[in-house]
């Protein structure tokens, strides 16, 4: 943690001369101390430090200055470090206008010129105004700092990032930090260009892409190499799994992601049925502790990284980024996994990130403590979200499609969500529409057939479906997966919903696969190109579990050994 700042500004070099040196010899063991020769040089040093996150303790500001009078600066600087001390330094003659001041700004103590000796009429005034002030002032975070707005889709998509990727920072919201605003005010101009992300060294970034703020905060979002025995595309249980074995067995391994380590299932509150866990695990902890056993032998992970094209040049295997890199190895797998569904209905896409959020969005719990929220769909994930938010919210309203949970959902979450008090489910029903501008205030559901809100079964006579408005502060989607393969189709051979077809599943012409260019039979997760394979939930066929893709990951390795025999 940096030291408290002491700062003395005046114009007169000779007296700022004086009373730095005077400064320095009784508070330099505890805080730092800076001089400025001018207003304008303290108000640009006061809004540097703020944006490194250290806390001034205290200004000196002399009254008398050409630039403007030190009462004048203080009003400016107290915008944005309102906690500080303020002291201005007067000859007899200012008496009346450090009265004014006090009144005006709420100024701390004045000091008249000379202070001579310091021991007896600078060091007690200064010692109880800064004995008082530690104890009401919590020092700041010494880290990464976000500045947004609670309904910045933007600020949300930042936060998520930084989450996901066990990134530590301090979210701020601007409506209720003024100092922030200030500040945000003086270093862009524009206080509508959100988020800002500050860090410890001073510098920002303004709304960054994730690409850009994973280099800032020292995650790779370049190899390292051009050339891999294994590239692993990917980086949910299933690549992972594959990357962690193929490293652990000597083989040189690069992981690409394009969000985070994880996966879908790294956004998981808690997994509850993962074997070796018996009071269950959150999907960030797994994939945290994933991450950092792959990296122990050796793996490369890139973040933030889109691959867009697969290509084969023989023995090579070409991957190529968004960036226009190319990455060659001998052999690919592709665990790329799921992303999540959309829900196509008018108003959802304009509220992304300001009152509707896909998956269990974690990072926004304390955003809607006490307030009335719904989850959308009636699996597994969406269980666990409800559980997840009702430690938060007033109230948690699933809306699912079917007529109860347990066709689609295990057993012990059913009897969980049944067991606690603020969670509701109605059933039978879809949303239609979401409605809200700057944020989300309601939803329009449609009734299929009576329920908890439409019992009366005449209002469902000829066919019609009543439609109600719900209200509520967010809404949490989970309606199912479709496959992340797009730049692969034309390829590789995929189905109609875009999983990868591996091994016997294969398509065949004549009993021999489909363009396959070998003597030999496919290997188990070896798709119709020789050396590129595919495992997880990506892969046609595979049982969509957690358990089921880290499984899949952990024995492809062992065809891949075989491939790579033959190179």
């Amino acid at each position: 943690m940096a030291k408290p700042v002491i700062m003395s500004v005046d114009d007169d070099p000779e007296v700022l001369g004086a009373i730095e040196r005077d400064l320095r010899s009784h508070y330099k063991n505890d805080y730092r101390i800076v001089k400025a020769a001018s207003p304008t040089e303290a108000l640009s040093a006061a809004v540097q430090l703020k944006q490194r996150g250290t806390i001034i303790a205290m200004f000196l500001v002399d009254q008398r200055m050409q630039e403007m009078n030190g009462t004048e600066l203080l009003k400016i600087v107290k915008k944005i470090h309102p906690d500080s001390i303020k002291v201005l330094l007067t000859a007899y003659a200012d008496t009346d206008a450090a009265i004014q001041s006090i009144n005006e700004i709420d100024l701390d103590h004045y000091l008249l010129k000379p202070w001579d000796p310091p021991v007896e009429r600078l060091y007690p005034v200064l010692d109880d105004l800064l004995s008082k002030w530690s104890t009401r002032v919590r020092l700041p975070f010494d880290g990464i700092r976000v500045v947004g707005a609670r309904w910045s889709a933007a600020s949300f998509t930042v936060k998520e990032f930084l989450s996901r990727n066990q990134v530590p920072y301090l979210w701020i919201d601007i409506d209720a930090d003024p100092a922030m605003f200030e500040l945000v005010r003086q270093i862009t101009g524009d206080i509508h260009s959100l988020p800002i992300v500050l860090f410890p060294d001073g510098s920002y970034l303004t709304a960054p892409d994730n690409t850009l703020l994973a280099e800032k905060v020292g995650l790779h979002v370049r190899a390292q190499s051009p050339f891999y025995d294994l590239i692993v595309v990917g980086g949910g249980p299933a690549g992972l799994a594959v990357a962690l074995y193929g490293g652990s067995e000597g083989l040189k391994v690069l992981l690409i992601e394009q969000q985070a380590p994880g996966g879908q299932a790294g956004t998981s509150s808690r997994i509850e049925n993962y074997l070796g866990f018996p009071s269950g695990i959150t999907g960030e902890d797994l994939a945290q502790r994933a991450v950092a056993q792959a990296k122990r032998f050796g793996v490369e992970i890139l973040t933030a990284s889109e691959v867009v094209a697969l290509e084969r040049r023989d023995p090579y295997r070409i991957i190529k980024l968004h960036d226009g890199t190319e990455i060659s190895g001998y052999s690919v797998i592709f665990t790329t996994g799921m992303k999540v569904r959309k829900l196509d209905v008018p108003g959802v896409d304009g509220l992304q990130g300001i009152g509707v959020y896909y998956g269990a969005a974690m990072t926004e719990g304390a955003t809607y403590r006490g307030r009335d929220v719904c989850i959308i769909g009636g699996a597994n994930s969406a269980g666990q979200g409800a559980l997840f938010f009702s430690r938060y919210a007033r109230s948690v309203t699933m809306l699912i499609h079917a007529n109860d949970l347990s066709p689609s959902m295990s057993q012990y979450l059913v009897d969980r969500i049944r067991a606690t008090a603020n969670i509701s489910v109605i059933t039978s029903c879809e949303v239609v529409e979401v409605v809200g501008e700057d944020h989300l205030r309601s939803i329009r559901i449609k009734h299929l057939a009576p329920n908890q809100i439409v019992a009366d079964e005449a209002l469902f006579a000829d066919g019609e479906q009543p439609i109600t408005d719900f209200e509520c502060a967010a809404m949490f989607i989970f309606i199912g997966a479709t496959t992340r393969t797009e730049m692969l189709r034309g390829t590789l051979d995929l189905d109609e919903k875009g999983f990868i077809y591996t091994g016997a599943d294969l398509p065949r012409i004549h009993g021999k696969p489909r363009g396959w260019p070998l003597e030999r039979e496919p290997f188990m997760f070896e798709t119709n190109i020789p050396g590129v394979f595919a495992a997880g939930d990506a892969r046609y066929g595979a049982n969509r579990r957690v358990a089921a893709a880290v499984g899949e990951g952990s024995a492809s390795i062992f065809t891949i050994h075989k491939y790579l025999n033959t190179v």
